[in-house]
């Protein structure tokens, strides 16, 4: 692997402005419920991706991204929900959008890397 620490992954560092932005654009929100879920799953998706790095092994890490792609699938859906119930705009939503589709991108390519699908 090319790197020495999970900081250094670029899906980690796009991952952690994700999750921020979502806690940053939900801040006023008091649906605690639908912001649990969220926050739950944009934080998962920068968390498995460290963690598998940290586990040493390649199958392994290959195992946490595909954790960590699904919980981005699990964020861009409930994006959709969030701009239906006009809980973000249409332009904010676009953007968090943009960010979970490259940032899902960017683990598929690195599961690719990994060659051990």
């Amino acid at each position: 692997m090319l790197f020495t620490r999970f900081e250094e992954i670029k899906a980690w560092q796009k991952a952690m402005i994700l999750a921020d932005d979502i806690y940053t654009l939900l801040a006023d929100s008091k649906d605690y419920g639908f912001n649990d879920q969220i926050q739950r799953a944009a934080v998962s998706v920068m968390n498995n991706i460290a963690e598998g790095f940290e586990r040493n092994n390649n199958r392994e890490f290959y195992h946490f991204l595909r954790i960590a792609k699904a919980s981005c699938a699990e964020v861009r859906s409930i994006v959709y929900l969030a701009k239906l119930r006009q809980k973000i705009s249409s332009e904010n939503c676009d953007k968090l959008l943009q960010e979970t589709e490259t940032i899902s991108k960017m683990i598929a390519s690195l599961m690719k890397t990994l060659n051990l699908s």
